[in-house]
């Protein structure tokens, strides 16, 4: 009898490529989840980071308390510093991988810490302007942990952290690739409604180790034994909120 997928985990951070936090539920609305993804990084002339460029902002942990309109940016050396959240600088726009979003810069106490910590001068910080978000076009992306753990295993790590694929839904109870299953289907998760879309394409921050930004595993080459399509390499499934609501880990996962 096949088992009944569950929620096994949330990756949300409220600055993109900073260090991902786990919570143990998400308030999930049409515009994406509550807290995530909210700032970004780009280059003072308005383009996005790309790549492995990114790798030195994965160790960075960022909280936001979004009541007091404060965030907070603590690095691996033990230092911190703290900021007006409020977009409340220049307006700027930032061209993501998939469209253009608008935003505005934040205290530049922010920015000025991580330019110094990572030693690159051309960093600006950036609050995106509401509804959109720093994520992709669709607001959901899930994973089976199977999945990941056959990618590990082509990838010579049978323990291969699902963290690396930055998903926003861990899913347990699934046999490897069966979200594919999911394209174009309806499923409920918790009280949430979410329309699965395509498969995803996967790019180098997949071989980049989650707590350190090293790149330290061959993700890609394991991909592209039996997930290439085209020249696309793909995992996991997109996902739109069509009803919001709250998901826990734990809640079953239902095929509408």
């Amino acid at each position: 009898m096949q088992r009944m997928p569950t929620v096994a985990g949330f990756n949300i951070t409220p600055v993109k490529s900073t260090a991902l936090q786990q919570p143990a539920s998400l308030d999930l609305r049409m515009e994406g989840a509550v807290g995530d993804r909210r700032f970004l990084f780009a280059r003072v002339s308005g383009e996005r980071l790309s790549g492995i460029s990114k790798a030195s902002l994965m160790p960075i942990q960022s909280i936001w308390d979004s009541a007091a309109e404060r965030l907070t940016l603590a690095f691996p050396d033990g230092t911190s510093v703290e900021g007006d959240a409020r977009g409340d600088g220049s307006s700027i726009t930032v061209q993501l991988f998939d469209r253009p979003v608008g935003g505005r810069t934040i205290d530049p106490a922010l920015a000025a810490a991580v330019r110094e910590h990572i030693g690159d001068d051309t960093l600006t910080m950036i609050r995106v302007d509401e509804p959109e978000y720093a994520g992709g076009e669709h607001r959901v992306s899930i994973v089976s942990r199977a999945s990941v753990a056959d990618v590990g295993v082509c990838a010579g790590d049978a323990s291969l952290d699902p963290r690396r694929f930055r998903m926003l839904i861990e899913v347990d109870g699934l046999d490897a690739y069966a979200e594919d299953e999911w394209q174009d289907r309806r499923v409920q998760i918790g009280e949430a409604i979410v329309r699965c879309g395509t498969r995803m394409p996967r790019c180098v921050m997949t071989t980049l180790d989650p707590d350190t930004g090293e790149q330290n595993a061959p993700v890609l080459d394991a991909l592209g034994q039996h997930r290439k399509v085209g020249s696309e390499l793909l995992l996991g499934v997109y996902g739109d909120v069509e009803q919001p609501g709250r998901i826990e880990v734990g809640h079953p996962i239902t095929v509408l």
